[in-house]
């Protein structure tokens, strides 16, 4: 199965994440099928490849808790309920 999840990276105590398309049995820091986006912690600051988001999710991807939280703050979610499945 797929899984959007939260690839961490940078230094001890500075960490940053990417949110990446992995295979749930891959590690968390294994090589992603596909980046999809960028979320820093400790500046709230977020930036998402939306379409890519979007296709993912519609092909049947499983969003991890964490990566729920950041879709729904970003509206993204709403936009794959609005689509349909092709």
């Amino acid at each position: 199965m797929i899984k959007l999840r939260l690839k961490r990276y940078g230094k001890k105590r500075e960490a940053s994440y990417r949110i990446v398309a992995m295979n749930n049995l891959s590690r968390r820091d294994g090589r992603p099928l596909e980046e999809l986006g960028f979320y820093n912690p400790r500046t709230d600051e977020v930036r998402l490849d939306v379409p890519s988001i979007v296709k993912r999710l519609q092909q049947g991807a499983q969003p991890t808790d964490t990566v729920r939280r950041i879709l729904v703050k970003a509206n993204v979610l709403e936009q794959v309920s609005a689509k349909p499945v092709s």
